[in-house]
Formats: structure tokens, sequence, C-alpha cells
């Protein structure tokens, strides 16, 4: 009689569906992807700002259009007030192998301000075909053609 292979997979059982939904609802409330965020600032959604948390020299070099810059490292309780709390903001810095964002949505949220990490930062957002601005201005994405992913 062969032996059966052991299941990876399987060697801890699966959440409940209840379980599982509600750890996938809270992961979306954590977490964005940039084909959410391209949709909404091509909608002009005004309820989110987009803030890259790199060098003030990286934002230059090529930032999510809309974005403004808000280095993590100068996320000031001063500078963090002057931002409004009614608003979502979205934090990204250039990918998986930086954790700016993280800080930056860290010190966020210490502050009282509701905020959203962007999946794979700036790599993935140009992995999906978005633009990219240049220079100090944000510009903006709103009313432009977004590439759609299939999801």
């Amino acid at each position: 009689m062969t032996e059966q292979p052991v299941s990876s997979v399987l060697a801890f059982p699966s959440a409940t569906p209840a379980d599982m939904a509600q750890i996938m609802y809270a992961k979306l409330c954590h977490y964005t992807d940039a084909w959410d965020v391209a949709e909404d600032l091509a909608n002009g959604i005004d309820a989110i700002v987009v803030i890259d948390t790199r060098s003030l020299e990286h934002y230059r070099a090529g930032h999510i259009p809309g974005a403004i810059s808000v280095p993590h490292r100068e996320m000031t309780p001063e500078r963090l007030a002057e931002l409004d709390a009614s608003r979502v903001y979205v934090t990204y810095c250039d990918g998986i192998g930086c954790n700016g964002s993280t800080k930056g949505a860290w010190k966020l949220a210490n502050a009282g301000l509701k905020v959203k990490e962007l999946l794979g930062g700036l790599d993935f957002w140009r992995r999906d075909g978005h633009p990219v601005q240049t220079g100090d201005l944000p510009g903006n994405l709103a009313k432009t053609s977004v590439n759609t992913c299939g999801c």
C-alpha cells in the first residue's frame, strides 16, 4: 500500500467561513490596492488622500498622480495636525521591500487619523500600468482612463 502525501495546505485547518469573512473584511479595512486607488483618483473621490511617504527626492523622481509628499521621517505631531481628520489617508512607498508606508501609516493612526496602506506601493502601481507624475506638483489622475486588471 502506498503512503498518501501529507498536505502542506491542510496541515492547519481552514477557518470557518464566518471567521474567514471577518478576517478578510478586516484586511480590506487595513489595506488597499493600486486598482482601487487609481479608480478613486480617476473618479475624483476626495474622501481619500494619497501620501507618498518617501523622501522628497524620490517623490520628485516619480509618484502617484494626485499624491502629496509627506515623508514618514518628517511626520511630526505639528505636521500631522494640519491634515483633515475627516479624510482617509492612503500611504505608500517603493514597495514590499520598503516599510516607509507602514511607518507613515503608524504615525498617522497614532495622530488619530484614518489610514490604509497601499499594497505593493509604487512598484505594484507601475506593474499595473498606471501613470506616474514627476516633479514637485501632485498632478491629477481625475478623468483619465484607468487600466483594468480584471479583478
